[in-house]
């Protein structure tokens, strides 16, 4: 069986996670290493590390924090922010990632979606797609391209990504769901994985990510950061549900 996955999402500004609405209002929520931890232990599948002013800042990812975050997972970790060229992957897989996430370079070039799986293989690129209404932005959300959310996941599948991060910006952070319609529309587009985000505030957005928007995986940040949920809770409930999470006893 392929299982749903759980996925809590570290946006690491200046070495700490944080979280705000719609890209902004940034609040502090804690060491990035300790965090990761915290979520392996609860039964998290997986990790999800975005370094989110590093294309802002037109600067490298802190390999120094995805090593030290890498070193205390049991589960995979997905790093993303800065990567503009396939030796970036490479030096993020060197340190510890196992996949890796490439959002404003991608749209810029898509060719380098191409060049990464022939170097390093679909199975770890992931692309992330920021979208706010039907329009991709790029930049950590801050510039608006001519690219459309569903043509650019189109396109991302058929250059031989592994996975899609699609997030809702108009969601972010509001605790008031996930864009069901839009990430449904965006899963039935492609035959590649989908993980849902952006807007998460209860478990009833999970499951409703998971089986409504039809998503693969589930991501969120705000309800684990600042104590709503535990990731252990939210599998408990989604697992009695019905939704094929991994099950509580495998869980950590």
């Amino acid at each position: 069986m392929v299982y749903k996955r759980i996925i809590p999402c570290l946006d690491v500004k200046d070495g700490r996670v944080v979280k705000g609405v719609q890209f902004v209002d940034l609040r502090d929520a804690g060491d990035p290493a300790a965090c990761a931890a915290l979520y392996d232990a609860q039964g998290a599948d997986e990790i999800c590390f975005l370094d989110i002013t590093a294309t802002h800042e037109a600067r490298d990812t802190l390999y120094d924090m995805v090593e030290r975050t890498a070193d205390v997972l049991s589960i995979p970790l997905t790093v993303g922010g800065g990567v503009r060229k396939p030796e970036d992957v490479r030096r993020l897989l060197e340190h510890g990632a196992d996949k890796v996430a490439v959002n404003s370079a991608a749209v810029h070039n898509p060719k380098l979606i191409d060049d990464i799986v022939s170097q390093v293989g679909r199975q770890c690129l992931v692309v992330a797609i920021d979208g706010r209404g039907d329009t991709v932005y790029v930049r950590g959300g801050r510039e608006p391209t001519e690219r459309k959310v569903l043509e650019w996941a189109k396109e991302v599948a058929d250059r031989g990504a592994g996975e899609i991060l699609y997030t809702s910006m108009d969601r972010d952070g509001t605790q008031l769901g996930y864009d069901l319609e839009r990430t449904r529309a965006v899963v039935d587009a492609v035959e590649i994985p989908v993980i849902a985000s952006g807007g998460v505030g209860h478990i009833d957005h999970l499951y409703d990510g998971l089986v409504i928007a039809k998503a693969q995986a589930v991501l969120a940040a705000s309800i684990f950061h600042f104590g709503t949920y535990s990731v252990r809770e939210v599998r408990k409930t989604l697992h009695a549900r019905g939704v094929a999470v991994r099950p509580v006893s495998a869980a950590h």
